[in-house]
């Protein structure tokens, strides 16, 4: 290594931004998934998600803020940027649905919403998985699990909000209930298709380095 590669400012820390975001929207969706499971108000638990949801926007600020200091980096400075920009997309998403669910002011959620927070726990749960194997390209292999695993949620997030939405109209339901609830389950699809987001740039990482 030249002297000026030695001298040139490094960041090891790119890969606990990534961890502590993505545990974030872990614990933000087992809030939601928990809550669907209850009868009661989602108030509470939605100040707790945008709780996280501003500790998440300081971990995006943070990690932008060294990657405009860093110079050499563990990986390419624009997958850091995406890779992110694609976590905060995903708790700015879960933030979404837990203040929509809140604000339509919904006390006892229906099945539908219990099998979609369940799918987006388990996706956020993937991702987390998914960015520590990061550290190591020893890993490549399974985190391309990971990967594949989350593109399944998504699926699955797809076909339950398809489902619900159909079910919706063959009720009857009026059209303010069928807007409700349609808004609710397109932010919980929303948030799905953010982390399969993540996990496309997860394996382009891993493409790259591989």
């Amino acid at each position: 290594m030249s002297i000026l590669a030695r001298l040139l400012p490094r960041e090891a820390g790119f890969f606990e931004y990534f961890e502590t975001h993505a545990s974030l929207s872990v614990r933000a969706t087992r809030l939601l998934s928990g809550a669907a499971a209850e009868v009661g108000t989602f108030d509470s638990i939605a100040g707790e998600i945008k709780s996280l949801e501003h500790e998440g926007d300081r971990v995006t600020h943070s990690c932008m803020k060294a990657l405009h200091r860093t110079f050499i980096t563990p990986i390419d400075r624009d997958a850091i940027h995406r890779l992110i920009g694609g976590l905060d997309d995903v708790l700015d998403l879960v933030n979404e649905a837990a203040q929509r669910l809140a604000l339509y002011k919904i006390v006892e959620a229906p099945p539908a919403v219990g099998e979609a927070t369940r799918v987006l726990a388990e996706a956020a749960q993937a991702c987390e998985r998914a960015v520590t194997g990061l550290r190591d390209m020893k890993n490549a292999a399974s985190v391309l699990e990971e990967c594949k695993k989350i593109n399944a949620f998504e699926n699955e997030a797809d076909g339950v909000n398809s489902a619900a939405v159909a079910q919706l109209f063959e009720a009857g339901s009026d059209p303010l209930t069928v807007m409700k609830w349609r808004d609710i389950y397109d932010s919980l699809e929303n948030a799905a298709d953010a982390a399969e987001n993540v996990a496309d740039i997860i394996e382009g990482i891993v493409l790259e380095h591989g």
